[in-house]
């Protein structure tokens, strides 16, 4: 069964968000319990970061999506912010499937690397990270990014550095 076959059946769509979605994209970070940024980001990021940005609907509903952005001083490198699947969606792929959306995206047509910072406990980002890395037959290379005291607060974990590639397209 060929992908397009597939999608259709599941009834999924993949898509660039609109400022529509940053408020769905908002709710369902809340719902699955991830570092909740103020409404403003997702909008922000559904507005001005669309092209680099992946939400996935089913019958209209907002089921998941990934926030990233192509790094600034390194515009060979797409920085993923946020992944987020619905529990409905969990075991699929799906945020797998996303990811090799926003790689195949003309906006990253130049993208050799993909970065992103995961807690030492998020298992289920490690094995995202880590299987995107040897289905595109690339390196993982994991370093620390940010140390525990760097953040205000006693509870959070530091954040290492996941940097996936090179990534041919």
């Amino acid at each position: 069964m060929s992908a397009t076959t597939m999608l259709q059946k599941e009834s999924l769509t993949f898509d660039k968000p609109t400022v529509q979605d940053g408020s769905k994209m908002w709710e369902l970070a809340k719902k699955l319990g991830l570092d909740l940024n103020s409404s403003y980001k997702y909008l922000m990021m559904s507005e001005y970061f669309s092209e680099t940005c992946v939400v996935v609907k089913e019958e209209g509903e907002l089921v998941g999506f990934i926030t990233a952005f192509i790094l600034p001083e390194k515009d060979d490198t797409v920085f993923v912010w946020q992944v987020g699947v619905d529990s409905s969606q969990r075991g699929r792929g799906l945020a797998s499937r996303m990811l090799d959306e926003l790689i195949e995206r003309n906006a990253c047509q130049e993208v050799k690397y993909l970065e992103a910072t995961v807690t030492p406990s998020n298992d289920a980002s490690q094995k995202l990270f880590r299987r995107l890395a040897r289905t595109n037959e690339t390196a993982c290379h994991v370093s620390e990014c940010f140390s525990e005291d760097l953040f205000p607060g006693d509870n959070h974990e530091p954040e290492l550095s996941f940097k996936i590639g090179p990534i041919f397209r």
